[in-house]
């Protein structure tokens, strides 16, 4: 083909497609009127008909008064075991073992023998401390009872959960790597 006959062909096939969109687009005086008289038509029909609205459900009243029982937040517990049981000592000045929780420490070893023996344990600070009979280790006022060449025993204090406390044993064993 030439270059002519293909200018030629794609000037007619702009001229079929623009010939094809124009139809739409170009309106008579009298459509107009064929437009609102549907408009009419569709404004003069019934609304439809709307759902009846929902019955609302009446729920019975309730009035709660708790005057004669006991208030959750009162000391009554604490109040009522004052004197009876073990408790922490208030007075007591904390060692620096008693900041870490007992299952972050672990027992190294041991210095000395017989009753003079004194066990050695790593806190998570990467510290080593001596502890003996009568020092505190743990969160729970751990108090040391004993140490043995494999194992440091002592008492913790834990709440009851009724304002009291519980004496419960515990042990840290010697860590044998």
């Amino acid at each position: 083909m030439s270059t002519g006959m293909t200018r030629g062909l794609t000037l007619l096939a702009i001229a079929l497609v623009a010939t094809g969109c124009g139809r739409g687009v170009t309106s008579t005086p009298g459509d107009a009127p064929n437009l609102e008289q549907w408009v009419d038509e569709v404004k003069q029909r019934p609304a439809p008909a709307l759902d009846p609205l929902p019955v609302m459900q009446q729920f019975e009243t309730f009035e709660y008064s708790a005057q004669g029982i006991r208030d959750p937040f009162s000391n009554a517990f604490t109040d009522a075991d004052n004197g009876s049981g073990p408790r922490p000592d208030s007075n007591r000045r904390k060692e620096i073992t008693e900041q870490f929780p007992l299952d972050s420490m672990s027992m190294v070893g041991t210095i000395g023998t017989g009753p003079r023996t004194v066990g050695l344990v790593l806190a998570p600070d990467k510290v080593t401390y001596r502890i003996g009979p009568g020092n505190y280790l743990g969160q729970n006022d751990g108090r040391v009872t004993s140490v043995n060449e494999n194992r440091i025993e002592l008492v913790e204090l834990v709440p009851d959960g009724a304002g009291g406390w519980l004496e419960r044993p515990a042990s840290l064993a010697l860590n044998e790597k």
